[in-house]
């Protein structure tokens, strides 16, 4: 860990910006922690700000202290994303304890970070820059200021970025030897992620990816199609099609399926294993199927109201989901996607492909003794059996 203690030393002062330390090796313990600089009645603190479950942890301590405190977080973490004025700077931590450090210049100097106390929450596309995609749907005006009727969507495409952003290191490991990475997004509807995701990714990471919309709606797929042409989006495609016949790739690093309907769901996820995907991001909807199924003696009482036995039922089929992407392989997490004012629908599965996990035929036993006991018969279950 010498060098990252290093790396801390010489980074954190003024021309620091940010800091993002997620992938735990462990469950219980903190999830991600993210650091920010602030001034203090004149004097430089960082604030670590630790997540664990659905409660955030503050601390502002000085530079010194922030250096010990950020090594005893990242012996708990894999990875670590760093801006600074000056670079950008990743660094991953194997199983081993061997740390990889790699720094990539900016070609200008960024801005100075916020030191205020009660500053605004940082968004990676950031109020005031106009973003061409943004300003065409109707999110942001010419010069860049948020519609406020739109903000909503605004904060949730930024939400997604932060969830693509925290994966970013293991992602961009299969670009190592100068491939192009391939990104599937099924059901795109009118794109508003994609072209997100083609912005930051490509725009701002300045990494070389390819990306397919995929819908069934020919009038979005024109639409879109011709946005993109207008941006200069070169590998950035969208095509009219179905997700469970879709064959046009052999291999894809990433698969992105937001609000698929039901079932379509279950086949996106399905492709994806197929495809040996390192990262899945899945966001269901309509999970109608186990609703028709779920019984239990014991949770009569519960299920015989529609209302819950909907909800219940919706939050069983994304738990099976995700237990079976493990099951594959997989690290996964369920994620809230966006605040649970605005729906309770938008949960979030993240799955990273790790190689690794539970001993298979123990975890596969489990799981089906848990569809016994609940009488479903998940379609994503019987997909990968038959893979």
């Amino acid at each position: 860990m010498e060098n990252l203690k290093t790396l801390f030393e010489e980074n954190l002062n003024t021309d620091f910006i940010a800091a993002t330390l997620s992938s735990p090796r462990t469950k219980g313990g903190a999830v991600k922690v993210k650091v920010r600089p602030l001034l203090k009645k004149g004097t430089l603190f960082f604030q670590l700000e630790e997540f664990k479950g659905n409660q955030a942890f503050h601390r502002n301590l000085p530079p010194q202290e922030a250096c010990a405190a950020l090594l005893a977080c990242m012996e708990e973490m894999k990875q670590l994303q760093m801006e600074t004025r000056s670079a950008q700077i990743t660094a991953l931590v194997s199983k081993k304890g061997k740390v990889t450090v790699k720094k990539k210049a900016r070609k200008e100097p960024a801005k100075e970070a916020d030191l205020s106390h009660n500053r605004q929450k940082r968004y990676i596309l950031e109020e005031g820059t106009p973003v061409p995609f943004l300003v065409d749907l109707g999110v942001m005006t010419p010069e860049g200021k948020v519609v406020h009727a739109r903000f909503d969507k605004f904060r949730q495409i930024n939400r997604f970025l932060e969830f693509i952003e925290d994966i970013l290191p293991r992602l961009a490991d299969r670009a190592k030897d100068g491939r192009e990475l391939t990104i599937l997004d099924f059901g795109c509807g009118k794109s508003y992620l994609t072209f997100a995701m083609y912005y930051y990714l490509h725009e701002m990471r300045g990494l070389d990816i390819r990306i397919i919309g995929l819908d069934l709606k020919a009038d979005v797929i024109r639409r879109c199609s011709r946005l993109g042409e207008a941006y200069g989006y070169t590998k950035l495609k969208f095509l009219e099609g179905d997700i469970a016949d879709y064959t046009g790739v052999d291999r894809v690093d990433m698969v992105v399926t937001l609000h698929a309907c039901d079932t379509a769901t279950d086949y996106a996820l399905a492709k994806a294993v197929g495809w040996d995907a390192k990262v899945i991001l899945s966001v269901p909807c309509c999970q109608h199927e186990l609703n028709r199924q779920i019984q239990n003696d014991v949770l009569e009482p519960v299920l015989g109201y529609g209302l819950i036995k909907e909800r219940v039922a919706a939050l069983v089929t994304d738990a099976l989901r995700a237990r079976y992407l493990e099951l594959e392989g997989y690290e996964t997490q369920i994620l809230e996607f966006i605040d649970m004012e605005h729906t309770p629908k938008n949960i979030l599965i993240r799955a990273v492909k790790t190689g690794k996990g539970e001993k298979k035929e123990e975890a596969a036993g489990k799981l089906k003794a848990c569809e016994e006991a609940l009488h479903v018969d998940p379609t994503l279950g019987r997909l990968l059996e038959d893979r």
